[in-house]
């Protein structure tokens, strides 16, 4: 089935999202220019979510993306409600007891987030209500705990993290009277999410990582060339420490159940999550639960079955791991993706597609053809290529577009070639997760005068 350029290229835009920083007086005062954002599904529905969101009492910006399993149900929610959590916890006492205020005197809020997102990004109106309480619950006791101490922001991710991870299992737990609210925590609790947050203060980077999304810096070198340094690792069965601190958790007894087949349990990839209850509570409480619930609930094998050697639960933690990275003037920008990028794609590749197409500079690589016997005709084939690449690699105006373009349509010389994308864009919804999982991609700019500035000062 051959799809056109332009039908390829409207696929490829669906989803596609920009915003730029607003200046102020001409001036940019912020170290981030902007973002492009982009979504590619595979499953249908997506299981994949975005988020991005200026934080309006505290300086700073965040920007996630969710990896759901079992259902988009969890991603769906912990895109929502994450940075609401994060921003709470970086709030001072004063404008904590100021909004608890506003909420007892019926009074309007103060707005805590300015969001940035695509009509498609969908926020559940029906839980409203409830994410907010269990909100509300969560900012009442820190003003209880209230230490007069100014927050760390690594501690306020990882508490965030944390907490919301607890409240969507203590929802499900509690249930709800309304039937529809009552099947929907279940869901969110019993589906799973793993999540990748940057949070951008001025030169303070902070990426907060659970699970096996990955947040990457691209720099660029004095000669021009781009390098990819990691900003979090993998929680998997490749990353050798997570591995060891399983094993830590749990008895001696346990240790060659733990992971098979390089997944938790034999079941499951990512070693940190959200939600994914079946891992964390105990099975007096699952099937309590499940028993209690509403009939669909029961009519879901995904809930009934216990995973095998299941002794000492919880198995699994929504903590993340935290790391801070300074920024400097050559850093130029940040790739936060969900692992259908990088699946495909090299890290070192990444860095240099999108910093030829923030620059606009084509670094012309010799033509590598590895072990291939080429004939001239094909030679000719792949200059006539690149001359037109070139004339057309910018026809993307989303960093986010141009790069899931490659991950999708790279063949083995490294350029797009068209055949393979419209193959690969083509596929019905049963066939395409065989061939490739949903992609998710925020490409952060950064303003390097800014932060050169912000470096003088000190």
């Amino acid at each position: 089935f051959y799809l056109t350029p332009s039908q390829v290229n409207s696929i490829l835009k669906a989803n596609e999202y920009s915003f730029k920083v607003p200046e102020f007086d001409g001036k940019n005062v912020s170290s981030v220019l902007g973002f492009d954002s982009n979504q590619l599904p595979a499953n249908a529905p997506i299981e994949d979510r975005r988020s991005a969101a200026t934080c309006l009492q505290t300086r700073g910006m965040l920007l996630g993306v969710f990896d759901g399993h079992a259902g988009c149900a969890c991603a769906q929610a912990v895109s929502e409600r994450l940075f609401y959590y994060i921003a709470v916890s970086l709030l001072p006492h004063e404008t904590l007891l100021e909004i608890e205020n506003a909420v007892e005197n019926g009074r309007a809020l103060l707005p805590i987030l300015q969001w940035h997102k695509h009509p498609n990004d969908y926020f559940s109106k029906e839980a409203s209500k409830l994410y907010f309480n269990s909100l509300r619950t969560y900012w009442q006791e820190l003003i209880d705990l209230n230490t007069g101490e100014t927050t760390d922001v690594r501690e306020a991710l990882i508490n965030a993290f944390k907490r919301l991870d607890n409240d969507i299992s203590l929802e499900a737990q509690v249930g709800d009277p309304n039937s529809f609210l009552n099947y929907l925590v279940l869901r969110v609790a019993f589906s799973g999410s793993t999540a990748c947050v940057a949070h951008v203060d001025g030169v303070d980077l902070h990426i907060a990582n659970t699970g096996d999304s990955r947040a990457m810096l691209g720099v660029q070198e004095e000669d021009g060339s781009w390098s990819a340094v990691n900003l979090s690792y993998d929680h998997n069965a490749q990353n050798e420490n997570e591995v060891e601190r399983v094993k830590m958790e749990h008895p001696k007894s346990e240790e060659k159940s733990l992971v098979k087949q390089d997944r938790l349990l034999g079941l499951l990839m990512p070693f940190r999550a959200f939600g994914d209850v079946k891992f964390k509570w105990s099975i007096e409480l699952q099937k309590r639960v499940v028993e209690s619930g509403p009939d669909q609930l029961n009519d879901n094998e995904y809930t009934k079955f216990i995973p095998p050697n299941y002794h000492t639960p919880p198995y699994l933690t929504a903590e993340p791991e935290v790391i801070h990275h300074r920024l400097r003037p050559q850093d130029k920008f940040l790739v936060l993706a969900t692992d259908g990028l990088w699946e495909t794609m090299h890290r070192q590749d990444v860095a240099r597609i999108v910093g030829e197409y923030l620059t606009g500079v084509h670094h012309q690589q010799p033509i590598a053809v590895g072990g291939y016997k080429v004939t001239l005709g094909q030679m000719h084939g792949l200059l006539t290529e690149r001359r037109a690449r070139i004339s057309s690699v910018f026809e993307d105006q989303n960093a986010a577009t141009h790069l899931i373009r490659h991950a999708v349509g790279n063949n083995e010389f490294g350029t797009v070639d068209h055949e393979r994308l419209s193959k690969m864009l083509s596929l019905p919804e049963e066939l395409a997760r065989m061939y490739r999982d949903d992609i998710t991609i925020i490409v952060v700019q950064f303003n390097s005068h800014v932060i050169g500035a912000y470096q003088n000062e000190e």
